[in-house]
């Protein structure tokens, strides 16, 4: 990622965020708009808060961005399609299971 430890929590105020990303609040409120896997939650007091899976998908985001040099929308269909081959491949492996599961029933009786 950067270098920079990330603390084991459930959620992340944005100012820390931005403390372990290197970005603006502005920026990530505007990725927030961009990409629709970023989502954090709202505190009673209107604070966002982000989870580690936020974090990760930042972290992410702006290695296409900065390193990468991808546009916002190559960026969005880099995720769009690792997230469909992500889904692919977990549906393959509860298929996986499920016969495994099958099998192994079947060969106690």
């Amino acid at each position: 990622m950067n270098g920079k430890e990330i603390p084991d929590r459930v959620f992340y105020r944005i100012k820390e965020v931005c403390s372990l990303t290197d970005l603006k609040p502005h920026v990530l409120r505007y990725w927030e708009q961009e990409f629709k896997d970023i989502r954090p939650v709202k505190s009673p007091t209107g604070q966002r808060l982000y989870k580690r899976k936020d974090l990760e998908i930042i972290f992410t985001i702006k290695k296409l961005l900065h390193e990468k040099r991808f546009t916002i929308d190559g960026a969005k269909q880099y995720m769009a399609n690792h997230k469909r081959i992500f889904n692919e491949i977990r549906e393959e492996l509860t298929e996986i299971v499920t016969l495994l599961k099958k099998t192994e029933k079947s060969e106690k009786k």
